[in-house]
């Protein structure tokens, strides 16, 4: 018996290492999220042109959302040229008509197999390079915020090649919705500011960013059939050592999930996602260190991240049961400490705004997002075969430019 409680000690401390590695890492940097982010040109200093901007929004079988998010980018207000496309994969005729008769770029595609990744690629190959300086990626949910371009052309004039902007909520109407709204700040702070706070390279989140067009173009090549294109462009950006700036203060609108359906969707698809760069780039990390590389290795070690979620539910239950009696592992004190510092890191990880009692309320459904979590980790298989589209509703995209 002792040997089995020698044994099963041992594996609760190599677990607990794990998890401390997990509390520290989002702790530190939410720490350094608070840190002032140095800006990235004078605001005082004009940029000498204006790039000439190429809008792409991919919609997968979305007629209803494209509809009300193509036309609110194409009057968006930006000093220098700018066209926006949208990538077809799905649409019915009529819609395609309808957007091309407002003078909006439609390119259609169809996959056996549909990747947001794939249909940028089509679209890169088919319009022609030379009309275009900068790509701009937007969801098909996505509505831009006044000023948006503008500011994306300050950071290109700055020299930079890949531009990242703060996406935020455009609606909180549910419990879940809030808990996502919460998320994606944390986020923000967490893997965006606080990296850029440090000199480093923030973490692209699918939409909301923009990239030198020829380079962009480069980056998608052989990009396959991953459901997480956005981070396999992050590994080949700080590969090429490449910096990828951040815009806190220019927002990009997307529509956060409705329900705990939706919830266990979209986090299926982003564990498939974190699991596959796990697998793929894992050895490679301590190789780029070596070389000097650290903000790959960072990437890596990135993968290793333990869903929020599923880290305070993981943390709750050693918690409990290294209550007095239990003979084995990490004493209670150092796993209440560890969910102590998890809680610590994503309080001060959220704005001040969000310090309300809606998103109070929204906590109580923290049990129910855990449960989803758990189910969305025993199917990521099912992101190997299939898109797993995130479903939309019709917003008014007005209403989101707040």
């Amino acid at each position: 018996m002792s040997l089995l409680l020698t044994l099963i000690s041992l594996v609760l401390y190599a677990v607990g290492l794990f998890l401390l590695f997990n509390v520290l890492y989002l702790l530190f940097f939410a720490l350094a999220g608070h840190w002032k982010q140095a800006p990235l040109a004078p605001l005082e200093k004009a940029p000498a042109a204006f790039q000439r901007m190429c809008v792409l929004i991919p919609a997968y079988h979305a007629d209803a959302v494209i509809l009300e998010t193509a036309p609110a980018a194409k009057r968006h207000a930006y000093p220098g040229q700018m066209q926006v496309h949208v990538i077809a994969d799905g649409l019915q005729p009529a819609t395609v008509a309808k957007l091309r008769s407002q003078n909006i770029g439609v390119i259609e595609v169809a996959f056996e197999k549909s990747t947001k990744g794939k249909a940028l690629l089509v679209a890169l190959q088919t319009l022609p390079a030379e009309s275009y300086d900068v790509a701009v990626v937007l969801d098909v949910d996505n509505v831009m915020d006044t000023g948006f371009l503008t500011e994306v052309n300050r950071a290109f004039a700055a020299g930079y090649r890949v531009v990242q902007g703060h996406r935020t909520a455009k609606n909180v109407d549910s419990p879940f919705a809030v808990l996502d709204a919460c998320n994606e700040e944390i986020n923000n702070h967490i893997f965006r500011q606080g990296h850029a706070s440090l000199g480093m390279s923030a973490a692209l989140i699918g939409s909301g960013m923009a990239f030198e067009y020829g380079y962009f173009k480069q980056l998608l090549q052989d990009i396959g059939d991953t459901p997480g294109e956005d981070k396999e462009m992050d590994f080949r950006i700080v590969k090429d050592g490449v910096k990828i700036a951040y815009l806190p203060n220019s927002y990009v609108f997307d529509e956060k999930i409705p329900n705990s359906k939706a919830f266990t969707t979209q986090r299926t698809r982003w564990i498939a996602a974190q699991l596959e760069f796990l697998k793929k780039y894992f050895w490679e990390g301590p190789v780029q260190l070596w070389r000097g590389n650290g903000e790959f290795f960072d990437k890596v070690l990135q993968t290793l991240l333990v869903p929020r979620i599923l880290l305070l539910g993981v943390l709750g239950l050693f918690l409990l049961l290294s209550l007095p009696g239990w003979p084995a592992g990490p004493p209670t004190l150092f796993w209440a400490g560890l969910l102590l510092g998890t809680g610590m890191s994503l309080l001060i990880s959220l704005p001040g705004r969000m310090y309300n009692r809606q998103v109070g309320q929204a906590i109580w459904h923290l049990p129910i997002a855990l449960g989803a979590m758990v189910i969305a980790l025993l199917q990521t298989k099912k992101a190997k075969t299939s898109f797993l589209p995130t479903p939309h509703a019709t917003t008014s995209a007005e209403a989101a430019q707040h």
